[in-house]
């Protein structure tokens, strides 16, 4: 069997047999690959708590006919330990997780750019210590945007007219004028706009300067896009504080 070596966060894992378990990872020139750990399930197993979701970590991979095999594991970053002490920050994570599983659609295709946006925003969460719901709304909108949904909120999503507009609709694409508005338009307030742009490029200053019923309105927005685009809800998102 052909040996690689790959950087990746532990997406979800799976119990196989009596002591192995199936592991999806999202790795840095792979993209999504699924691998088995075996005997990880043992309390005598080398990998320890080193293949847990949210973990980053370094690992030499066996390249099998169905399934690769971890051969070795070494840890980068244990988010796990730090995402798992607080129920708002492992909710959000939860919710990261499955949305990049999700999006990234092939295995073993590279997708870098989603990699390192997930590293991100674990680490803005567990190292600077911001909100992880804007954390959230923040990858979620810039994964979106990666995989090739980018919103539109300074211009029309259909026409292109520069705004300020008032109606959002998650099938349009985003932000629409007064013409090209269609029935069902969610109206947010015009600070909620401009904090759904702030997220989406990344301008912190203006998202923690945002007041808190603006960041729950676009909070909503953000899910209601995420979930028209993906076809089918994530079961993550239930369980998310809002």
């Amino acid at each position: 069997m052909g040996l690689y070596r790959d950087e990746a966060v532990v997406l979800r894992t799976q119990k196989l047999g009596e002591a192995d378990r199936i592991i999806t990872l999202l790795t840095r020139s792979s993209g999504r690959v699924r691998a088995v750990a075996k005997g990880v399930r043992r309390t005598t197993s080398r990998f320890g708590s080193r293949l847990e979701p949210f973990t980053h970590v370094d690992l030499q991979i066996a390249e099998g006919r169905s399934l690769d095999v971890v051969t070795q594991a070494v840890t980068l970053d244990p988010f796990a330990a730090r995402m798992g002490v607080d129920y708002e920050r492992y909710t959000a994570g939860t919710v990261m997780l499955e949305t990049a599983e999700r999006l990234v659609v092939e295995d073993k295709e590279p997708a870098l750019q989603q990699f390192l946006l997930l590293v991100g925003a674990l680490r803005a969460i567990c190292d600077a210590g911001r909100s992880p719901a804007a954390v959230l709304d923040s990858f979620l909108l810039r994964s979106l945007s990666v995989a090739g949904y980018a919103p539109s909120f300074d211009a029309c999503a259909r026409c292109g007219l520069v705004g300020p507009h008032r109606a959002f609709s998650p099938a349009a694409g985003g932000m629409l004028c007064a013409t090209c508005r269609v029935p069902g338009t969610a109206s947010p307030a015009p600070e909620t706009v401009i904090l759904l742009g702030a997220l989406l490029a990344g301008d912190w200053p203006v998202v923690d300067a945002a007041e808190p019923r603006h960041r729950k309105e676009a909070g909503s927005l953000v899910a209601a896009y995420l979930q028209w685009h993906l076809e089918r809800g994530l079961r993550s998102l239930q369980h998310l504080p809002r």
